[in-house]
């Protein structure tokens, strides 16, 4: 019993054993998996707080299961094409890195018309 619920935990918790794994960027599995875990947190919070209303209920299961459905596919793309988030994750940061170097620049610049 403790190895199958070792084994479970693993399997979801553990970016080194979980469907994650392919990834080669640790961070960019972290980064998923916080993902992952805060759109959980919200689908149980919404779950729990609409428990005996039957309508908002409905709905609710309706977000859990596409909670559900958005996890399977992140695990299915992170084991078929690992490089996919990679590839978003390094646009990511030139995005960013462009947007500071704009603003620096257009810092450095109003401080110098003074």
């Amino acid at each position: 019993m403790k190895n199958v619920v070792y084994k479970s935990w693993n399997g979801v918790m553990n970016s080194n054993h979980n469907p994650l794994r392919p990834i080669p960027d640790e961070n960019v599995r972290h980064w998923i998996m916080q993902i992952l875990a805060w759109m959980w947190s919200v689908m149980f919070s919404l779950w729990m707080g609409s428990m005996w209303v039957f309508g908002i209920s409905a709905v609710a299961h309706v977000f859990i299961l596409a909670a559900i459905v958005t996890t399977v596919t992140t695990f299915e793309t992170a084991k078929r094409r690992p490089k996919v988030f990679l590839k978003k994750a390094i646009e990511g940061w030139q995005n960013l890195l462009a947007a500071v170097s704009f603003i620096v620049k257009a810092t450095d610049n109003s401080s110098l018309k003074d």
